[in-house]
C-alpha cells in the first residue's frame, strides 16, 4: 500500500524557471560588459548587426531610466543569439581582459624601472649593460631633467620621455609591436 517517492514526480524536458532566469541574467551581464566597452571595440565583436546597434545605442543614452530600458532591450537581443555566437562574444571579451591585465602589468613594470632610474644610480649602469646601444649622455640628461621637473613641480616632459625609451626597449626585446598598443596617456594619469 506504500507509495514510492518518485511515483508522483513529473519528468521535465525543459529547463526550470530558475535555470532560465540564471541564463537570462548571464546574457544581460554579457550585454552590460559590451555596453561598457569603447565603441570601436564593440564594432569589432563578432555579432549580428541588430545586437550591435542596440549596444551602440545604449552607450549613447545618458538618462538613467532610458538607459535601463535600453539595457533590457539589449538583454532581449542577447537572448536571440545562439550558443556559438555567445561563445564568440565571450571569447573576445575574455581576450581583452587578459590583454588588459598583461598590458597593465607591463606598464607598471616600466614605471617601476623609471622610478628606479631616478633614485638609484646603479639602475642606469644596469640598463646600459643590458642595452649598450643606448645614448648614455642623452639618458643622463633626461634623468637629471626629470629630477629637476619633480623638484620644481614642472610638467613631466623628460619623465615621460624616459618612459617612452623604456617602452621601446621592452618592445624591441619582445620582438613585436604589442607594447605599442599600450595607452601612452595612461602613465600620465599616475602623476
Amino acid at each position: 500500500m506504500g507509495f514510492q517517492s518518485n511515483e508522483f514526480e513529473q519528468e521535465y524536458e525543459r529547463p526550470s524557471k530558475s535555470q532560465l532566469k540564471r541564463e537570462m541574467t548571464a546574457l544581460q551581464k554579457l550585454g552590460q560588459e559590451l555596453v561598457e566597452q569603447p565603441r570601436d571595440r564593440v564594432k569589432r565583436v563578432p555579432m549580428p548587426e541588430d545586437v550591435r546597434d542596440a549596444i551602440l545605442e545604449c552607450q549613447q543614452i545618458k538618462d538613467h531610466e532610458g538607459r535601463r530600458r535600453q539595457m533590457q532591450y539589449v538583454g532581449k537581443k542577447m537572448r536571440t543569439l545562439d550558443e556559438d555566437e555567445i561563445a564568440a562574444i565571450q571569447k573576445t571579451l575574455d581576450s581583452w581582459k587578459g590583454l588588459s591585465k598583461s598590458d597593465t602589468a607591463a606598464m607598471h613594470a616600466l614605471e617601476r624601472r623609471r622610478e628606479k632610474l631616478l633614485t638609484d644610480p646603479e639602475a642606469l649602469t644596469a640598463l646600459l649593460e643590458e642595452n649598450p646601444e643606448l645614448d648614455v649622455q642623452h639618458l643622463r640628461t633626461l634623468i637629471r631633467n626629470a629630477r629637476k621637473e619633480q623638484a620644481e613641480n614642472k610638467p613631466p616632459k623628460a619623465y615621460r620621455e624616459i618612459f617612452q625609451i623604456l617602452k621601446q626597449i621592452a618592445a624591441a626585446r619582445k620582438g613585436g609591436s604589442d607594447e605599442d598598443e599600450l595607452d601612452e596617456d595612461a602613465e600620465e594619469d599616475d602623476e
